[in-house]
């Protein structure tokens, strides 16, 4: 399929506020160390997707779908889905 069909989109997951970040905390630590004056930090990560559909609002539905049902764990992560058009 050409790629004017296609949607590019990227997706950040994140931990909820309030869920325990034991690799934000390990990386707050060791940037203090380092003498960094950070005061929090979350680890999370991007994941960057192409779907073959040239609707932008299909697109996001099928996002939402794929981050409720296997990208993201909706009880301790929260996402963003960020669709060019």
């Amino acid at each position: 399929m050409s790629t004017a069909t296609r949607v590019k989109a990227t997706i950040l997951v994140r931990p909820k506020e309030g869920i325990l970040d034991p690799q934000g905390q390990a990386v707050e630590g060791a940037l203090q160390e380092l003498g960094f004056p950070v005061t929090a930090v979350r680890i999370g990560r991007v994941v960057d997707i192409e779907l073959d559909t040239a609707d932008a609002d299909e697109a996001r539905a099928q996002l939402e779908r794929a981050c409720e049902q296997l990208l993201a764990n909706p009880l301790i992560e929260r996402y963003e889905i960020a669709v060019e058009r």
